[in-house]
């Protein structure tokens, strides 16, 4: 018989990143309010996490952040101006932001990596499992990842991680996972993690991305995690340990992901996923693809 574990109620976004790939744009305007389109890259992973059921969301800031509790909460001198000109359009746009969630801030005082930042969250998860979604991936909501993760830990308890198979010169750019086969064909058994390995010597493909559903146990863990590669407190090193003694906190699974994904943390992709998010709304699409169309024709004219 399978057994029930708690239901996950709550997310965490670390949002303390200082965002210098994207100087200076970023000099004073988090890049996690970079628009994307015409959204804040926040925004979509606030909606992804409510998406899933997940409406206590606890974001990890540190100085310089105010624009992000700004934009998640009510602006009553804008939403005053837009309903005396009636543009309820815009109104509407302006407060789904407010409503989203309820919302929770925390600084991360020292930024110390993502392990000290999801520890961070502690006092408020308390003893239960929760989400650990990250602003650099955005998942495509036709993609419904948090959820299948959800779903994995609720059945088999222990935390859940998410996978996604890239090429071997890449794996070096992402955590890597050593897993076994289940009778599910997205679903595997984490063995054992590093973090950033040598393409010789990663154990296999799979490359962590940034959803985690995690046990408490993980904070136990973190308090005594001495600093890893690049002298920060990797959240890879304790999961590792997770994964190497399942009476600590449970099994570590992952989820295979093959959908979609856009990578807003690098410069290229983020323009790569504009410009792939823009061709697929339909108030923008078919001119933008239009535009698209005849500009890469004259590019290959010229060239």
């Amino acid at each position: 018989m399978t057994q029930s574990h708690p239901r996950i109620s709550k997310a965490v976004i670390p949002a303390a990143g200082l965002g210098t790939r994207f100087l200076p744009a970023t000099k004073a305007t988090p890049k996690e309010m970079l628009p994307v389109v015409d959204k804040p890259a926040i925004q979509y992973v606030v909606e992804e996490a409510v998406s899933a059921g997940l409406d206590d969301v606890l974001m990890i800031t540190g100085r310089n952040k105010r624009p992000l509790e700004d934009h998640f909460d009510r602006n009553y001198e804008l939403e005053s101006a837009l309903e005396k000109k009636g543009d309820a359009e815009r109104l509407s746009k302006v407060q789904e932001s407010s409503d989203l969630a309820t919302m929770h801030y925390v600084r991360q005082g020292d930024p110390r990596g993502l392990g000290h930042a999801v520890l961070c969250a502690a006092p408020h998860v308390g003893h239960e499992p929760f989400a650990v979604l990250l602003g650099d991936d955005l998942i495509d909501p036709r993609d419904p990842l948090l959820q299948r993760m959800i779903e994995i830990q609720e059945r088999h308890g222990g935390s859940v991680i998410a996978l996604m198979e890239v090429a071997p010169e890449q794996i070096h750019l992402y955590g890597c996972a050593a897993v076994e086969a289940t009778a599910e064909g997205d679903v595997v058994k984490v063995t054992g993690l590093v973090e950033k390995p040598d393409p010789a010597d990663a154990p296999s493909s799979y490359a962590i991305i940034g959803r985690y559903v995690l046990d408490p146990h993980i904070f136990g863990i973190l308090r005594t995690t001495e600093p890893g590669r690049g002298g920060e407190i990797q959240l890879t090193d304790a999961l590792q340990q997770l994964a190497q003694d399942e009476k600590v906190g449970g099994p570590v699974h992952g989820v295979v992901f093959k959908g979609r994904r856009y990578d807003t943390g690098d410069r290229g992709d983020y323009l790569r996923a504009i410009v792939r998010l823009a061709c697929e709304r339909e108030d923008l699409g078919p001119d933008f693809r239009a535009w698209l169309r005849s500009y890469v024709a004259e590019e290959m004219q010229q060239s």
